[in-house]
């Protein structure tokens, strides 16, 4: 698509968001709401809004090549990502669930769910995908060093003699020539059966006109039916009925989309370069022409205002510090005479201020008792403030963002007109009034210092006339600020870094080669198969608790794990998930999920598994330089992912005796460390497990945040993964595949079951039918040998 198709759907986002916007910000505010079903509604009809314009921002920000209206649109599309995340966690906490059903909210919208599924922004990973790249690089010749890994204990044990390979090859090659006689035999069978029919029926007498109608009106019977089913094909491929073809040429419609999409990203890079240098240039420019002009005016201007002040009280004026802003603080002042009053109110209101606050004191003290008495007053049952409180919306640490963004897009970019910047290149103008800003305020810095002293000498020419030294006791007042700041400082402790003499790049490499730090499989979330639950608000008003689908699991993965780590602004500002467990029957996808999370942010994998550090750093010295490490690369290299299986282990009360990995290791040091955890470290835990209730509830529920439930899937789902699944290893799907019954048949089975049935059954068909052409052949064999035997009696 073209710039200005990106830039229309941009407008139509912001157009969105300002409605939104007089919904988040009204004039008064909101009051609250008792039903607690208007709340949900109201919170799930804002939350796929949202959800829409964030589609739209991202697709946006992933195409727009302009480096200016880029950094405008990061801006808005971190704050809507955040303020997705909120609504998130408040309707988390309304219904106490992590599992919300929209059904009858997308109905009212005329939507479907496929317009309200949460994309991963592209720039989570093209944005670093240098860094990715060589990270990768290291990974590779850090393993490559290493050696070949050890092998698993299957691949070991599958092994074949040279008498048993050769009568394998053996069975199949004779089961290879059986088929290939009996496709001759049948073949010359049916030639013989054609022939006699041909010499019964004797020489064919018809009409050549009745011959070629006959032959037309086949002809026009096929061509019709074949156009018929070419046309329901389309129409079924058209409302989702049955699968699109597979990709032909790379000529076709979507591989071209591809191909313009990356060189756009190509173009993006090459504007952000041009971008970056012109800054640079441009504020040179600015500085050489501009700079000294800018200067002069400054300390004019100054020095007018020390005139002004001399004038209108008598003496010079104390200059601004550059915590105040320095000289910028005092041209929002207004007059020297209003200056001149406000100097006057302090020396003699300051009686007045004392007794202010006195009332004040009092005012306050008598506040306290009067809400104490009040809750008195509710534990007696006097009031019921609870019931009319209900329900208010939590305030937002993004909607200002949101805000900011909406107003910068207006105020520039609304109605810029740009026929003249085809190609979407920077805007020097805009530019030029930035580091015009940037260049005041470096040169004010220089100006403030420079009138600092220049006020001082002045000073002290008229303390020489009058004998006054007040220079003295207004530094050592200073020196005593400072002494108070050192002490403050010092009560600050710092964890004690137990490799201070080591490199990242060292620590790195030291837990690739231990294998703390593991490569992930390729794997996407895109590829974690799902359907929409449809029924879900249905079941629900009638008192049945729906059981989640897997698209709402790969919704959750995505609020709970990929949002928060792939954007640092939305992580620090965001309700802050440290950790998440997922629990599931074996098959139901845990593990791909905990790849697809390191995959689509570019986190880095640590498996703290304890069958995997099991005798790595023994001891509590060598738990604790293990803790030290993880933590000290995670953060060095966030966004980072720690991974724990069977995580339940680590809570059990009784552990078997003869189990040498010691599961609890991790029990006490662990928990401490994620509790650190802040907004700026972009750190995940994430464990695994089958079987989530044989751990002790309350130390598992306070050391993981979020459960995710991943349930064996429906009939909805099964049916997709199934027609996914044959396509996937090359299968056809024809009218005469019942893929319905074959996923009613399979209730039961998760998709990695499904998947080992798909990759296994070529391998059992061929076996079946070598078993059975060998028994062919030793029947025959037996059979002979009777007969030999019959023959030798008689």
């Amino acid at each position: 698509m073209s710039h200005s198709t990106y830039n229309k759907q941009w407008s139509d986002a912001q157009s969105a968001l300002m409605d939104l916007l007089q919904q988040e910000m009204p004039p008064e505010p909101p009051k609250p709401e008792r039903d607690r079903l208007a709340a949900f509604q109201l919170l799930a009809t804002m939350y796929i809004k949202y959800i829409q314009i964030f589609r739209r921002l991202e697709q946006s920000y992933d195409q727009i090549v302009h480096p200016q209206k880029r950094r405008v649109l990061r801006h808005v599309l971190d704050g809507v990502m955040g303020r997705i995340l909120e609504l998130k966690h408040e309707m988390v906490n309304l219904e106490f669930s992590e599992y919300h059903y929209f059904d009858d909210v997308l109905s009212d919208l005329k939507l479907t769910p496929n317009d309200v599924e949460i994309p991963i922004p592209k720039y989570f990973i093209n944005e670093k995908m240098d860094v990715l790249k060589e990270r990768e690089k290291l990974l590779g010749q850090i393993l490559a060093k290493a050696g070949p890994q050890e092998k698993d204990d299957m691949k070991e044990d599958i092994k074949m003699s040279l008498d048993d390979a050769i009568r394998l090859i053996q069975i199949h090659e004779r089961a290879r020539q059986g088929r290939l006689r009996a496709k001759f035999m049948k073949e010359i069978r049916e030639q013989e059966e054609r022939e006699r029919n041909a010499q019964g029926r004797g020489a064919p007498t018809l009409d050549p006109d009745v011959a070629a109608v006959r032959i037309q009106k086949i002809w026009k019977g096929f061509a019709q039916r074949r156009r018929t089913k070419k046309e329901r094909e389309e129409e079924m491929i058209f409302i989702g009925m049955a699968p699109p073809p597979p990709a032909g040429t790379k000529n076709t419609a979507q591989a071209m989309s591809v191909k313009i999409e990356s060189q756009r990203r190509l173009t993006q890079r090459n504007n952000e370069e041009q971008y970056q240098q012109a800054l640079i240039t441009i504020k040179d420019k600015i500085q050489e022409t501009e700079g000294p002009d800018i200067k002069e005016t400054m300390m004019d201007q100054i020095r007018q205002w020390f005139i002004e002040c001399r004038d209108a009280t008598g003496k010079f004026p104390d200059y601004p510090d550059e915590d105040d802003g320095g000289s910028a603080s005092i041209f929002k002042q207004k007059t020297p005479e209003e200056l001149e009053a406000e100097m006057k109110e302090k020396e003699e209101g300051g009686g007045k201020k004392k007794d202010k606050k006195d009332k004040k004191k009092k005012k306050d003290k008598k506040d306290k008792k009067d809400k104490k008495g009040k809750k008195g007053k509710k534990g007696k049952g006097g009031d019921d403030e609870e019931e009319e409180e209900g329900w208010k919306m939590a305030p937002s640490n993004f909607v200002e963002a949101v805000n900011e963004g909406t107003e910068s897009y207006k105020g520039v970019w609304q109605n810029r007109d740009e026929k003249e910047n085809f190609s979407q290149k920077h805007d020097a103008e805009l530019i030029k009034e930035e580091k015009r800003k940037e260049v005041e305020e470096e040169i004010r810095l220089q100006v403030d210092e420079l009138m600092r002293t220049e006020l001082k000498n002045l000073k002290a020419a008229v303390d020489r006339d009058k004998g006054k030294k007040k220079g003295k006791k207004s530094g050592k007042k200073k020196k005593k600020k400072g002494k108070k700041s050192g002490k403050k400082g010092k009560k600050k402790k710092k964890d004690k870094d137990l490799t201070p003499d080591r490199t990242i790049e060292s620590l790195y490499e030291e837990l690739v080669m231990k294998g703390i730090i593991v490569r992930c499989p390729n794997v996407k979330l895109s590829d974690y198969e799902g359907e929409y639950s449809y029924l879900g608000t249905t079941l629900r008003q009638a008192n049945i608790e729906p059981m989640p689908s897997l698209s709402d699991v790969r919704r959750l993965v995505t609020e709970f794990g990929i949002l928060p780590l792939g954007s640092p602004a939305v992580h620090e500002k965001a309700p802050l998930t440290k950790s998440i467990i997922l629990t599931g029957p074996r098959g139901t996808g845990k593990k791909m999920l905990l790849h697809a999370i390191c995959n689509e942010t570019g986190a880095n994998l640590f498996d703290l598994t304890p069958t995997n550090i099991q005798g790595l750093y023994p001891g509590k010295e060598g738990l604790k330089m293990l803790i030290h490490l993880v933590f000290k690369v995670g953060r060095a290299l966030q966004p980072s992912v720690l991974y724990i299986g069977d995580c339940e282990r680590m809570f059990k009360k009784k552990i078997p005796k003869g189990d040498p990995s010691d599961p609890k290791r991790l029990k006490k040091e662990l928990p401490k460390q994620i509790k650190g955890i802040k907004g700026e470290d972009r750190l995940l835990l994430v464990g695994t497990s089958r079987c989530p209730f044989d751990g002790d509830m309350k130390p598992l529920m306070t050391t993981y945040q979020r459960i995710i439930l991943i349930p064996r899937p429906d009939y909805a789902s099964r049916h997709l993964i199934w027609r996914k699944l044959i396509m996937k290893n090359n299968g056809v799907i024809t009218n005469h595949l019942d893929i319905s019954s074959l996923a009613k048949v399979t209730d039961g089975y998760t998709p990695g079951h499904m998947a080992t049935a798909i990759q296994q059954k070529r391998a059992k068909a061929a076996q079946g039918d070598d078993e059975e052409g060998g028994g062919k052949d030793k029947k025959g064999k037996k059979g002979k040998k009777k007969g030999g035997k019959k023959k030798k009696k008689k």
